[in-house]
């Protein structure tokens, strides 16, 4: 795996007990998000290194995760049906900014000024932002909430088709750390070195709840 590891019980310096944070790798000018499918669209991506073929379509929401444990949680590990390949799918910080001063919450909330006004956005933008709680490599709820973002339209065509810089299959090391999930060895579990990540943008910080 081309992203680098580290132990799961030093990531914990790293992440914040409670609150809303976007923990994600990131590099200076790109960001990882990753996101699971079955051996057909996966095989796909790989080869072609962008999201499309017979299985995938464009038409549906497409949701993506920068927070590997949450991704986890979501696809079992790679164990849930259809979701047995686990994609890295490395985005610039600038498209990640994009998609999220385009997100409109997918619930209500005191954010809007009236539930007509948030009805509005959902009627015209083409990204969904959840905070969901985090979950602990066992899949334990956490006080923390992980950000995962649902793109459709005009938002998935540009993120699938145009500018995606590079996609990698984890599943091979997904698979390997979930030995030691299932072990109860969690001094033995590696994960993607993951830190807080803020937007350049402080308008988009305000937009999406994100806590500092």
């Amino acid at each position: 795996m081309q992203i680098p590891t580290e132990p799961y019980l030093r990531s914990l310096e790293y992440r914040p007990s409670n609150g809303q944070h976007i923990i994600a790798h990131h590099t200076d000018h790109d960001i990882v998000v990753y996101q699971a499918y079955n051996d057909e669209i996966a095989g796909f991506a790989i080869k072609h290194q962008h999201l499309g073929g017979d299985h995938f379509s464009y038409n549906r929401m497409s949701w993506i995760k920068p927070n590997f444990l949450w991704m986890m949680f979501r696809c079992g590990w790679a164990q849930k049906a259809n979701q047995e390949r686990v994609l890295a799918i490395r985005i610039s910080k600038q498209h990640f900014d994009d998609i999220l001063s385009k997100a409109v919450f997918s619930s209500f909330n005191d954010g809007y000024k009236s539930h007509k006004a948030w009805r509005a956005d959902l009627e015209t933008k083409d990204v969904r932002l959840q905070w969901d709680p985090d979950h602990d490599p066992y899949g334990n709820k956490l006080t923390r909430r992980a950000i995962q973002l649902g793109l459709k339209g005009k938002a998935l065509e540009e993120f699938g088709k145009e500018r995606l810089l590079s996609i990698e299959d984890i599943t091979e090391f997904v698979l390997a750390q979930v030995e030691h999930v299932n072990a109860k060895d969690l001094n033995q579990l590696l994960v993607p070195v993951e830190r807080i990540y803020i937007p350049s943008d402080a308008s988009v910080i305000n937009s999406i709840g994100l806590d500092q």
